[in-house]
């Protein structure tokens, strides 16, 4: 009989199986924001670990389906049950920080966050977590959102914060020393969505299909802003994983509705107009060439058998 050939690891040039973190603010932001670079890399034999600021405490219910008097009770404990299944697509190991989330404000002016929610914290202070996460990992790379937390939620923009810290006081000997050796993370990215260009090749992919596009409405309010756009270092291929991205997704139930905008835009339109998922590289200390297609660019590899 002939033996399965197992895959080989991706390591560095040490022998050391590659390691990815990704820092996100929610339950299910690991499924809607690079899920299929996640994807890829799992299958490549990279490891990857997503640390999850808050629980999700405060979310709305976007399923119309799951807009229930028993859901919103049990709220807190149904996303962390969404979770565990969206990582068990994924194939990923997660990692709850333990903060709690503040919610959404919304009037004019808008009202406070709540008190020692996520939002209000010190970034340093609330770094400690994630500098130990840091260092247990030591990962190759770490992702996380833009400064302006890719849209203007609290926690969305304290994730980038206390990402940045975290990668900056894990390196640093004397900062907290009781949290572990310290561990100089060689690469930082910023993922990118929903960018104007990529929201604008596939509204036209899908008009001049003659389908109805989801994003006609927000393309009408879009204020373009040429300076975010030029900043994308790295194009990830990864429409082959673009499917395990809409399945894990779909795990987080509460949040995303089968029949809603995330699923208008047929796979294979996706598959075809915008093959990559996009990354913004901010921090580096390994050299590179830019622009990128890979997240470990720079990182010398060599393979090595998966039951090494």
């Amino acid at each position: 009989m002939t033996a399965v050939t197992r895959p080989a690891l991706r390591t560095d040039a040490r022998g050391e199986r590659l390691r990815l973190l990704h820092v996100h603010a929610h339950p299910d932001d690991e499924s809607s924001k690079g899920a299929a670079t996640t994807a890829r890399y799992v299958a490549e034999g990279v490891e990857v670990m997503v640390a999850t600021c808050t629980g999700g405490e405060r979310g709305s219910i976007l399923n119309p389906n799951m807009d229930r008097p028993d859901v919103l009770a049990n709220i807190a404990e149904i996303r962390r049950e969404e979770m565990d299944a969206a990582r068990r697509i994924l194939g990923i190991e997660q990692v709850w920080l333990g903060f709690v989330d503040s919610g959404l404000p919304e009037g004019d002016p808008l009202p406070p966050l709540p008190a020692g929610s996520f939002g209000t914290l010190d970034p340093d202070e609330a770094s400690l977590p994630l500098v130990e996460v840091v260092r247990r990992l030591r990962p190759h790379v770490m992702t996380t959102y833009d400064e302006r937390g890719g849209y203007p939620h609290p926690d969305h923009i304290m994730c980038n914060r206390i990402s940045v810290a975290a990668y900056d006081h894990a390196a640093d000997p004397a900062w907290h020393p009781e949290l572990g050796p310290a561990w100089q993370t060689p690469k930082l990215y910023y993922s990118f969505g929903f960018h104007l260009d990529k929201t604008m090749a596939i509204h036209e992919a899908m008009t001049s299909r003659g389908l109805a596009s989801p994003y006609e409405e927000r393309l009408r309010d879009w204020k373009p802003d040429p300076e975010m756009e030029n900043r994308i270092t790295t194009r990830v291929p990864c429409a082959d994983y673009f499917g395990v991205r809409d399945h894990a997704l779909l795990a987080h139930a509460t949040q995303i509705d089968p029949e809603g905008p995330w699923f208008q835009v047929p796979l294979e339109v996706q598959q075809e107009v915008w093959p990559t998922e996009d990354w913004e590289l901010v921090r580096s200390a390994v050299p590179t060439r830019l622009p990128e297609d890979d997240l470990f660019a720079g990182l010398a590899e060599s393979g090595v058998p998966a039951d090494r």
